[in-house]
C-alpha cells in the first residue's frame, strides 16, 4: 500500500473541504476514515481502495452542488489520475463514491464490494448517535429549517427525488432517515455500534418531546 498516496489524499481532501459545512467537513471525513479502518480490522479488504473511498466519499456532496452527483466523480478521478493510480483502482473508488448514499439505496447493484459496504457502514454510523444528532441540527441550521413543528409530519418512504427536495423539520429527519440506519448496516461490527447509537437517539428524542411539551 502506498502511504504517500494516502497522505497526499488526506492533504487534498483537507484543502478541498476547507470552509465546508461543519457536518460534511474534513472532520466528518476523518471520522469515517477511522471508522472504516476499525470495521475492517478483521475483514479481508483492499486497504488502499477502502481508505481512498472513505477519504473521497464526500469530496463534493451533491446537496451542495445543486444535486449534481457527477461532480464528486470528476474531482476524484482527476485527483487519482494525477497520482498515477491504476484505472482498475480508480473504478473501484468511484464505485464507492457513486453508491454510498442513503438516497441511492434503491439504485445500487447487487453484490457490493466489501470495501463499499464498510465505508457505507462508517458513513452511516457518523450520521447517528451523539455526532449524528449534532450534525443533523448543524445542517438544519445551515438550511434554516425548523427544528420541529407539531403539524408537519415525517414523510416516510420518499422517492430519491422527493428526498433530495425535502425541506422538512430537523426532528422529522430522524424518522425519515436516521432511525432507519441501524437496520441498514452491512457488517457485524457496524451493527453492534449502530445499536448503541440508535438507543442514544431514541433517548434524545424522548427528552426533546418532554421538554417541547414543557413537562418539567
Amino acid at each position: 500500500m502506498s502511504i504517500i498516496l494516502i497522505d497526499n489524499t488526506v492533504t487534498f481532501v483537507k484543502e478541498k473541504l476547507e470552509g465546508a459545512e461543519a457536518g460534511h467537513d474534513w472532520f466528518h471525513i476523518e471520522r469515517v476514515w477511522k471508522l472504516s479502518l476499525k470495521i475492517a480490522e478483521n475483514e479481508n479488504v483492499d486497504s488502499e481502495v477502502l481508505q481512498l473511498g472513505a477519504l473521497l466519499h464526500d469530496i463534493a456532496d451533491a446537496k451542495f452542488h445543486n444535486g449534481d452527483e457527477t461532480v464528486a466523480l470528476k474531482i476524484s478521478r482527476d485527483f487519482l489520475e494525477s497520482q498515477n493510480v491504476s484505472e482498475e483502482m480508480i473504478e473501484q473508488v468511484l464505485f464507492i463514491i457513486q453508491n454510498i448514499s442513503f438516497k441511492n439505496r434503491g439504485e445500487v447493484p447487487e453484490n457490493l464490494s466489501l470495501e463499499l459496504q464498510i465505508v457505507q457502514d462508517a458513513d452511516r454510523l457518523d450520521a447517528i448517535g451523539a455526532i449524528g444528532i449534532a450534525r443533523t441540527f448543524n445542517f438544519g441550521g445551515f438550511k434554516n429549517n425548523l427544528m420541529y413543528h407539531p403539524e408537519i409530519l415525517p414523510k416516510l418512504g420518499m422517492t430519491k427525488e422527493e428526498y433530495k427536495k425535502s425541506e422538512g423539520t430537523t426532528i422529522n429527519h430522524f424518522y425519515e432517515k436516521l432511525l432507519l440506519l441501524k437496520d441498514l448496516m452491512n457488517t457485524e461490527t457496524a451493527k453492534k455500534i449502530a445499536a448503541e447509537r440508535h438507543v442514544f437517539m431514541l433517548k434524545f428524542l424522548e427528552e426533546f418531546d418532554r421538554e417541547w411539551q414543557v413537562q418539567v
